[in-house]
């Protein structure tokens, strides 16, 4: 899998790193992601997500169902 949120679509950026003497060097700025397994009591099933930690606080503050429903009018999650 890629490093991909599969809840808020936050991937990879690039950029630059810059020294004391303003030399730009280019660099990646990666997502921080955990794997995560989640129950969901409508479907009655275990589903295992690879999401970033902001979309942890989300589903810690409006459920998984919401936010997986939130993902999918996106376009992140199948």
């Amino acid at each position: 899998m890629s490093r991909v949120c599969q809840l808020t679509g936050k991937k990879v950026m690039s950029g630059n790193n810059v020294s004391h003497s303003n030399r730009k060097t280019k660099r990646k700025f990666l997502p921080n992601l955990i794997t995560k397994k989640f129950y969901i009591p409508e479907e009655d099933r275990h589903v295992t997500l690879k999401i970033s930690t902001s979309a942890l606080r989300t589903i810690n503050k409006i459920g998984i169902s919401a936010a997986m429903k939130k993902a999918k009018a996106k376009g992140y999650l199948k």
